[in-house]
């Protein structure tokens, strides 16, 4: 039986699949299962996707045609994963050679049950961006999420199966922000989630994805401020200056509207001065950044924001 199950959504995905494949195969660590779920794709992304499988027994390919990724997540996890913890990973993004062993000796402490690492940014090809995120010194917990989610995406994050069918699974309510909605369930359940400080995960930044979708975003996470509040948690004026903040510099990477990221920028300085430009290396230079963005061309935009 396979230790690790990687549930990989895919819909039209045929321009990135390879790569996310590949990335997989290259792993140190050799005892998994990629469950490719196809949503429904008419690009040839299930033919790219069938080639894989009939060189490598361990992938397989599976149909949930759409209903949408957080179904999709869920049939593979709760329905057909073999291994006893689950790794989530988006047909776009790229895994580390390292990421399957360290998750491995991650997951020997048995007081943990969810691990997540950093995730570097790139636009054509990894190593090509500015930016990696961070990872907590501490466990996951409930106020931190409603400030940034350090997980950032799916492909970053690992758990336990046991822990996972605990809470359900993902809400197929939510295609932004599913992945913060099911940390704060599991988190509220008592899963201990901590990160790894090592670089694990090249993150494709799509103008065209569901992130850039920002409204979206921001409306999705309403609906998790919701649920935190029914569980006893209740946002602050810093922590949506933090997650505001968070937004323009994803603007910034994505090359959105001009005006997007000075827009947020303005909106995190209303609500919490302090907590949008504090650490300053992130507050200050995101504000400067939004600000100059204004008089920059595309290609410069992208280039120094990525």
């Amino acid at each position: 039986m396979p230790k690790f199950s990687i549930v990989i959504p895919c819909y039209n995905a045929v321009h990135t699949i390879d790569e996310t494949l590949c990335s997989l195969l290259d792993q140190s660590f050799r005892n998994w299962e990629a469950l490719c779920i196809d949503d429904g794709s008419c690009d040839g992304t299930w033919d790219v996707i069938n080639g894989y499988r009939e060189r490598d027994t361990r992938i397989r390919v599976l149909e949930n045609p759409g209903k949408g990724p957080s179904a999709a997540r869920n049939f593979g996890a709760l329905a057909m994963a073999r291994g006893d913890l689950l790794c989530f990973c988006d047909a776009d993004d790229i895994w580390l050679p390292g990421k399957l062993q360290e998750l491995a000796n991650g997951f020997q402490d048995g007081d943990v049950s969810g691990l997540y690492g950093k995730i570097g940014f790139f636009q054509a090809q990894p190593g090509d961006g500015q930016t990696c995120s961070t990872v907590l010194p501490e466990a996951l917990s409930i106020p931190a999420l409603l400030c940034e989610n350090p997980v950032c995406t799916l492909s970053n994050f690992s758990l336990r199966r046991s822990a996972f069918a605990q809470v359900g699974g993902f809400d197929p309510q939510f295609s932004h922000n599913e992945d913060l909605d099911l940390l704060v369930r599991l988190i509220a359940d008592g899963v201990r989630i901590i990160g790894l400080d090592r670089l694990q995960v090249w993150y494709r930044c799509s103008p065209g994805g569901l992130s850039s979708d920002l409204v979206a975003m921001e409306r999705s996470r309403q609906k998790v401020l919701e649920r935190a509040r029914r569980l006893g948690m209740h946002g602050t004026r810093r922590a949506e200056a933090v997650y505001l903040r968070y937004l323009a510099r994803r603007a910034l990477r994505l090359g959105s509207a001009r005006s997007d990221a000075l827009r947020l920028t303005l909106r995190g300085l209303l609500q919490s001065p302090i907590g949008f430009l504090f650490p300053l290396h992130r507050g200050l230079g995101t504000a400067i950044a939004a600000l100059v963005a204004l008089a920059l061309p595309q290609s410069l935009r992208s280039t120094l924001f990525s």
